[in-house]
């Protein structure tokens, strides 16, 4: 007679259940600019339940040349299409800090596929090793394709590292996937209406 128990689907959920539950803790130290983690390949809990399509009334009077909301809490971004005729929700990485963070009503005043990147004065003060500018390319942390704002230093842009959607991990931008950018790149224009919450 064996003495282990046989394979249940309801013991390997409880364990996995038991491993995210007892997996790494997100830290941050005051240097650092993301999430620094013990084992990227960990599970990390994400806030799915807060994840969910949103009507753009309670945010906007109109959708006049379209509209994006970013919810910082859920870490989504909405857009609503002027006509109203297209809904996009996406996944986001926000602002590490609470004092990275801005909230309020602005726009989009450029779009650049292809951006090229230089820290604000203030990352290069926390970061002096940080080099002064990226041109477009895997390197570059805006990605593939940027939306800027008309806030100095703020933009909705993409990312190569992908690890960062989900997460406490900008220097107060909002990223996306590339190809989530790329998609939301089309669908918007100098004069979006953009509200962070």
């Amino acid at each position: 007679m064996s003495s282990h128990r046989p394979f249940s689907r309801r013991g390997f959920l409880a364990a996995s259940a038991a491993t995210a539950i007892a997996g790494p803790a997100l830290a941050q130290t005051e240097a650092s600019t993301t999430e620094i983690e013990r084992d990227i390949s960990q599970s990390v809990r994400h806030n799915i339940s807060s994840f969910r399509s949103l009507d753009w009334q309670p945010y906007f009077s109109n959708t006049t040349n379209g509209a994006i909301l970013v919810d910082i809490t859920s870490r989504a971004l909405h857009f609503w299409s002027e006509d109203q005729s297209i809904y996009k929700l996406y996944p986001t990485s926000v602002p590490l800090t609470e004092d990275l963070t801005r909230r309020g009503r602005t726009e989009v005043i450029r779009k650049v596929e292809g951006p090229s990147w230089a820290p604000t004065p203030a990352m290069k003060e926390r970061n002096p090793e940080w080099p002064d500018f990226v041109g477009p390319g895997p390197d570059n942390p805006l990605g593939t394709h940027a939306l800027y704002l008309s806030w100095q230093y703020y933009r909705i842009h993409g990312t190569h590292d992908t690890r960062k959607i989900g997460r406490r991990s900008s220097n107060g931008c909002v990223g996306l996937y590339n190809e989530h950018i790329a998609e939301l790149f089309a669908l918007t224009k100098v004069g979006t209406q953009v509200l962070l919450i």
